[in-house]
C-alpha cells in the first residue's frame, strides 16, 4: 500500500454483514408481540436511507423511535455483531492491522457498538468517526446527539471535507450516501462493495463493483489472501441446481448465471465461450469439442456422483479440475431403491394402478416379505456398501459382486461371478458406474442365469440394462417386477416428453431419474461442491478432484504460492527448480503429485522476488497452465 493511500471504509452491511440497528431490534424487541412487524418496519426505512430514498435525520430518528433500546441490549448487540463481520474482512484482518493508520471507519451508525468491533481489527479509534446515542436515567437510548455532522443530509460529505484528508483517498461501502462522498469530489473512487448485498442505484453510480475486499485489494495490487478478482469469475450452472450453490458462490463473489435445463453441443460451445466454472448434473455431455470453445475455464463441477457425461482426459489435458460428489445423495438412492424393493415384492404398483381404476383387489397373490429372500448387489461402491448394510438389517441375506476386491460389510457374502449372483438371488440390484464398457451389462444372457420370479432394480446407469431384454422377460412373466430410474435417452427439460418401452408394463416403477433427488441430497451436494471449487481457486488444493492428482494443502502464510500444471513428462520439476534458483528465490514448501496425464506443482516461495520469474514458469516447455496465489 501506498503511504499516501488513505481508504474510507463504510460499517454497517460492510465491514459487518448486517445492518446494526436492524440486530438492536431484534435483541430489543425479542419479547415483543409485534416483534416481526416492528423489525420489517425497522429494515424498509433502513433500505429507503441507503437507498438514499429517505433524508437520512428522517431515517435515524423513527428507527431509534421503534427499536426501544437500552444500554444493556448494546453489549448483546456487539456479540452479535462479532460473529457478522464480514467474510473477506476476517480474511483480510492482517491487511487491516497493518495499515490501521491509512484506514478510517466513517459510518452513520454508532460509536457505542462500532468501536468495540473495529479496533479488535487494528482500527485506531481516533480513526472512527460515527453517531452517538442520548440516553436517559434509566439507560434508555431516547435519540442521538443532533449536532453530529454525521446525522444530517451528506453528513460523509461534510464530514471528510472537514477533515481534509490528504492524499489518495478511497471510499468502500453499499450506501447510496457513500457513494455522495465521490459525487461531491472528496474522493478518487467509489467501490460498491456488494458481499452482503447489492443496491442497484449505488451499483449503477460506482466506479468499480468489488464483491469482496479481497477483489479492492487485488485492484490496488496489495496482499490479499486470494488471488483472483471474484467477479471476473463467470459461473454457469445447469439443470437446476439447487439454489444455496448459487448463494455460496455469489457470496464468495462470483457471478453466477443458471439454466434450468441440460444444454445442447451447440448451445453449450456458445455460452461456454467466456464461462470460469460450469456446474452440471448428469444430462450435460461435456465433451472434447465443447471444451475446446471453453477458453477461460478453470475448472468443472459436477453435481452428482457421475463423470462419464465429462470427458476428464481432455479437461485434464487443459489443466482443468474435475470435482464431483461421491458421497452426498449415497443415502437418498439407498432409500429408493429399499423402497422399491418392498413395493415390488409386495406388488403394489399393479394394486394402485387397479385401486384408480376402481378395482378392489385384496389378494395375497404374488405378495412377498423381504426377510429372508436374497438380495444381490451388482457394484459394491459407496451406494452398494450402505445398501447392503440397511438391506441386511431388514432381514435380507445379502451378496454382491464387484470386478474391484471390496471390504464387505456386516455379513454379506461375496460372489465370484456375475453369474453366481444372478442365479443366487430372487432380487437384483445394479449400482455401476456409467463406463462404455458397461453398457447391456445386463442383456438377454445374463436374465436366462437369473432366477424365475425375480425382480430388477436400476438406479444407476441408463445404458447398463438392455431394456428390449428387460421387456420381454417381463412379459414372459421371468422378471415379476422391475424399477427403472434411469434410461439410455433422457429428456433435457421437464417440458420434453418421455417416452420408454417399458410403459404401460405390470408391476413396474419407472421413475425420472429421481435416485438422489431429495431436498437433503441435492442441498448437501450443492453445500459440498462449490466448497470444493473455492478450496482450488483460493488454495490451489485438488482434493476429492476425480482426473487431477489429489493434494491437500496447508493455508498460505506470508508467501506467495506458484501453481505450475503440466504434462506428466520428466525433468519438469529440476527445470522449475532451475529457475527458481537462478532467480534465488527462497523455497517455503514444494508439493508435487502426478497421474498419467499431467503433473500438478505447488511452490511456496517468499514474497520478495523478481517477478519475471512467472513468465519464464509460464514458457517452461510442457506447461499446461500457471497461476499465482499470494
Amino acid at each position: 500500500m501506498k503511504s499516501n493511500q488513505i481508504y474510507i471504509i463504510d460499517f454497517d452491511s460492510t465491514f459487518t454483514q448486517v445492518e446494526a440497528l436492524d440486530e438492536l431490534a431484534k435483541i430489543s424487541l425479542k419479547d415483543n408481540p409485534k416483534q416481526l412487524e416492528v423489525s420489517k418496519k425497522i429494515e424498509e426505512i433502513t433500505q429507503l436511507a441507503m437507498a438514499g430514498d429517505l433524508n437520512f435525520k428522517q431515517s435515524l430518528d423513527q428507527r431509534i423511535n421503534l427499536v426501544k433500546a437500552n444500554k444493556v441490549h448494546l453489549d448483546e448487540l456487539i456479540e452479535v455483531l462479532k460473529e457478522k463481520i464480514s467474510i473477506s474482512f476476517k480474511r483480510n484482518v492482517n491487511f487491516l492491522k497493518d495499515h490501521a493508520s491509512q484506514i478510517y471507519i466513517v459510518s452513520n451508525g454508532f460509536k457505542a457498538f462500532i468501536v468495540p468491533i473495529v479496533t479488535e481489527y487494528g482500527i485506531l479509534e481516533s480513526h472512527v468517526f460515527a453517531n452517538t446515542f442520548t440516553y436517559n436515567q434509566q439507560g434508555d437510548i431516547m435519540g442521538f446527539d443532533e449536532s453530529n455532522i454525521l446525522t444530517e443530509s451528506n453528513g460523509k460529505s461534510k464530514l471528510l471535507k472537514k477533515l481534509n484528508l490528504k492524499g489518495d483517498i478511497y471510499m468502500i461501502g453499499d450506501g447510496y450516501n457513500d457513494y455522495e462522498v465521490k459525487a461531491a469530489g472528496l474522493v478518487n473512487k467509489f467501490y460498491a462493495f456488494t458481499e452482503n448485498v447489492k443496491r442497484k442505484n449505488v451499483m449503477e453510480k460506482a466506479d468499480h463493483i468489488t464483491p469482496s475486499l479481497d477483489e479492492f485489494l487485488y485492484l490496488h495490487h496489495m496482499n490479499t489472501t486470494l488471488s483472483y478478482p471474484k467477479n471476473r469469475i463467470k459461473v454457469l450452472l445447469l439443470e437446476n441446481i439447487h439454489p444455496s450453490a448459487k448463494v455460496i458462490l455469489e457470496k464468495e463473489g462470483y457471478e453466477v448465471l443458471e439454466h434450468s435445463g441440460a444444454m445442447d453441443a451447440e448451445e453449450l460451445k456458445e455460452k461456454i465461450k467466456d464461462i470460469s466454472i460450469i456446474g452440471i448434473r448428469s444430462k450435460t455431455q461435456l465433451t472434447e469439442k465443447v471444451l475446446q470453445h471453453a477458453k477461460r475455464l478453470i475448472a468443472v463441477s459436477a453435481f452428482c456422483i457421475g463423470t462419464n457425461q465429462i470427458d476428464l482426459e481432455a479437461c485434464a489435458k487443459r489443466g482443468i479440475p474435475v470435482f464431483n460428489a461421491p458421497y452426498s445423495n449415497t443415502r437418498s438412492v439407498v432409500e429408493l431403491a429399499i423402497g422399491e424393493i418392498i413395493l415390488l415384492l409386495r406388488n403394489v404398483p399393479d394394486k394402485i394402478q387397479q385401486m384408480h381404476l376402481g378395482k378392489w383387489n385384496k389378494s395375497a397373490t404374488r405378495s412377498y416379505e423381504i426377510r429372508g429372500k436374497k438380495l444381490g448387489i451388482i457394484g459394491y461402491g459407496n451406494i452398494g456398501a450402505q445398501l447392503s448394510v440397511l438391506a441386511e438389517s431388514l432381514g435380507f441375506d445379502v451378496y454382491y459382486y464387484d470386478v474391484i476386491e471390496k471390504l464387505p460389510l456386516g455379513n454379506v457374502t461375496k460372489c465370484d461371478s456375475l453369474k453366481e449372483l444372478l442365479q443366487t438371488c430372487e432380487v437384483i440390484s445394479l449400482h455401476l458406474d456409467g463406463r462404455p464398457e458397461n453398457k447391456n451389462f445386463i442383456d438377454i444372457e445374463q436374465f436366462d442365469q437369473m432366477q424365475e420370479g425375480s425382480v430388477i432394480i436400476n438406479l444407476s446407469r441408463g445404458h447398463v440394462v438392455n431394456l428390449e431384454a428387460l421387456r420381454e422377460n417381463i412379459l414372459s412373466g421371468k422378471i415379476i417386477g422391475a424399477a427403472i430410474d434411469v434410461y439410455p435417452e433422457e429428456p433435457k427439460t421437464n417440458d420434453e416428453a418421455f417416452e420408454s418401452i417399458l410403459k404401460g408394463l405390470p408391476n413396474v416403477i419407472l421413475t425420472p431419474h429421481i435416485g438422489g433427488s431429495t431436498l437433503e441430497a441435492q442441498e448437501n451436494i450443492a453445500q459440498f461442491v462449490p466448497q470444493k471449487l473455492m478450496d482450488y481457486i483460493n488454495t490451489g488444493s485438488t482434493t476429492n478432484s476425480v482426473n487431477f492428482p489429489n493434494l491437500q494443502l496447508p493455508i498460505l502464510k506470508d508467501a506467495h504460492r506458484l501453481i505450475h500444471i503440466h504434462y506428466n513428462t520428466p525433468g519438469i520439476l529440476a527445470k522449475i527448480n532451475e529457475l527458481l534458483a537462478k532467480h534465488q528465490i527462497n523455497i517455503d514448501g514444494q508439493y508435487l503429485k502426478t497421474n498419467e496425464t499431467i503433473g500438478y506443482v505447488i511452490t511456496d516461495v517468499n514474497k520478495a522476488y523478481d517477478e519475471s520469474i512467472i513468465k519464464e514458469l509460464k514458457n517452461l516447455e510442457g506447461t499446461i497452465k500457471f497461476r499465482v496465489l499470494y
